[in-house]
């Protein structure tokens, strides 16, 4: 496993045929990433695209880590342009791949995630997640204080309704 890493523009162009099948693994696996089952290759290629061309105008960071040099999970943050959030980013997107599950892929992402933050001088994370799943016990025992849920926020793979659970991290 290597250490989770900030990718340029390029790198992700390069390598979005990777990030697809991370993302139709995740959607396939149940995640609360945004979409519903089937995502097909198309759709996942072209939400790449949005996601490279916010990068390419300085809104979001993509971090990625390897595993069996393939990308195995990514997380992005979204920067805050206006004059007054500056200081905060919104974490989201935190997805590893099935088969890399359980070997401290996500954490290292996050720690990455508060690195790239706090050398881009922003102080305050934000992030959610499903309630009960096991991002939100990831949240908790890495600091991140909730701050409340909402009721039949996102609706999973199989229809129905899920509460969200909302979460922020003051950096030193």
């Amino acid at each position: 496993m290597g250490a989770a890493v900030s990718l340029s523009v390029e790198q992700a162009e390069q390598r979005v045929d990777e990030l697809a099948s991370l993302l139709i693994d995740a959607v396939d696996s149940g995640a609360s990433v945004g979409f519903m089952p089937p995502l097909s290759r198309a759709e996942a290629r072209a939400y790449w695209r949005t996601v490279i061309a916010a990068m390419q105008d300085g809104s979001r960071v993509l971090l990625a880590v390897e595993s069996n040099a393939r990308i195995a999970g990514t997380v992005q943050m979204a920067l805050e342009p206006r004059a007054n959030g500056r200081h905060r980013a919104e974490v989201m997107k935190l997805m590893v791949d099935r088969s890399a599950r359980r070997q401290g892929l996500a954490k290292a992402l996050m720690s990455e995630a508060e690195s790239t933050a706090r050398r881009l001088g922003r102080t305050l994370l934000v992030m959610d997640t499903r309630k009960g799943g096991e991002a939100e016990k990831m949240c908790q025992s890495l600091g991140y204080v909730r701050y409340g849920e909402v009721p039949g926020y996102a609706r999973s793979g199989d229809g129905s309704l899920h509460t969200t659970v909302f979460f922020y991290r003051a950096l030193d």
